[in-house]
């Protein structure tokens, strides 16, 4: 797969060849892989606590802190393809049903400008 991008499926097949090789299908258990994936994802939270956005702004442009949320990120991506693919879910089928839901949710006209909340929902 070289240096080139990868699509998901790819990355799933590359993930999952790893884990062959390994012998940790049998460690790989959606359960297992949700509970690992919450864990990384509060690694990744980790990486902003106690920042406020200026502060981020500067990690930003430190390199050590790109590659630490750099491996974070990936460490999630990785758990998420995981169990997509353990549980035969298609993640780019997955991401563009939610979408189609996200769009019918979030009307433009209502929601332009606006943050997400279910306080500010339209009557």
């Amino acid at each position: 797969m070289g240096d080139d991008p990868c699509t998901l499926k790819e990355l799933t097949e590359m993930i999952r060849d790893f884990v062959r090789e390994r012998d940790w299908e049998q460690y790989n258990r959606p359960l297992n892989l949700a509970i690992s994936t919450s864990i990384e994802v509060g690694e990744l939270l980790e990486l902003f606590q106690w920042k406020n956005e200026a502060d981020i702004e500067v990690a930003l442009n430190d390199e050590r802190f790109r590659e630490d949320l750099a491996s974070e990120i990936a460490d999630v991506l990785v758990y998420l393809l995981r169990v997509a693919d353990t549980t035969g879910i298609d993640p780019t089928q997955a991401v563009i049903d939610k979408m189609k839901k996200n769009r019918e949710k979030y009307p433009i006209d209502y929601w332009s400008g606006r943050a997400p909340s279910k306080f500010n929902r339209p009557e």
